[in-house]
């Protein structure tokens, strides 16, 4: 597209806006795969992606929010939607995110598996002749809540149907039970958390799986306000909580034109 639009308008001026750039923070012992070292020369290691949307949800909002740990302080973004990520962040950055080398790695989404053991791949290279491609087709585009339910990838249809149906249930299950992990284990790696913000098409219109997903982490001092829970967005934690959670809609279009403002 850049090369395209460069042949007809040569003279126009093109922005490109990396959704990695947000965690190019993070430390070596968070960047690294455990693979032979040889292959990070070329570039192969943990990138991250949802960099727009921490952008957005960290600089802009928690700001204007008047949220000091915006800047100083621990924070866990949590973007939940179609494709589904967190991010530890300290003192303004990013330290660590659930997402990878891909977007398909970290929690279960939609149709992407997340992580997953990576013998899977040569044991179904043997058992079902399964090409490279076509194990890239089932972890993309075939997986995660889609696979599990066997229904649908729309969070929507699965909670119509979790009752009567055990798959849908499970599907709504591991995921709740996945984000609450890298919750935990992101404020392990903080030593500690300020603010949980809960954001994408899930985190903003789920306060069920918000309830689902907090439900267990009290320990770290997350507690939800019911009320304030169901009237999200707004701060959605209790007044008693040592944690400050919060739902706010995030918006990448509007990270990307002050990035294009800020440039000419």
């Amino acid at each position: 597209m850049i090369e395209l639009l460069n042949q007809h308008y040569p003279k126009l001026l093109q922005v490109v806006c990396f959704d990695t750039a947000f965690h190019q923070s993070m430390p070596p012992v968070a960047r690294l795969l455990p693979i032979p070292r040889r292959y990070q020369a070329k570039g192969i290691e943990r990138y991250g992606f949802h960099g727009l949307s921490y952008t957005y949800l960290l600089l802009a909002e928690l700001e204007h929010l008047g949220d000091s740990t915006a800047r100083q302080g621990k924070v866990i973004l949590a973007h939940l939607g179609g494709g589904s990520s967190l991010a530890a962040v300290r003192d303004g950055l990013s330290i660590d995110t659930s997402m990878g080398f891909t977007p398909a790695s970290g929690l279960p989404m939609s149709t992407r598996s997340g992580d997953l053991d990576p013998g899977l791949c040569g044991y179904l290279a043997h058992s079902d002749n399964m090409t490279p491609s076509q194990f890239s087709q089932m972890v993309n585009h075939e997986s995660g809540l889609l696979g599990v339910s066997e229904l649908s990838s729309d969070v929507r249809d699965l909670l119509a149907a979790e009752a009567n149906d055990v798959r849908a249930a499970e599907a709504l299950g591991l995921f709740c039970y996945q984000v609450k992990k890298w919750i935990g284990s992101f404020a392990a790696a903080l030593g500690g958390l300020d603010t949980l913000v809960f954001t994408g098409g899930i985190g903003e219109n789920s306060p069920l799986l918000r309830e689902r997903i907090c439900q267990g982490l009290e320990f770290p001092g997350i507690e939800l306000h019911t009320l304030r829970n169901q009237q999200a967005p707004g701060l959605i934690s209790s007044d008693l909580n040592r944690v400050n959670v919060r739902v706010i809609c995030t918006d990448e279009e509007l990270t990307i034109a002050r990035a294009v403002r800020r440039l000419i």
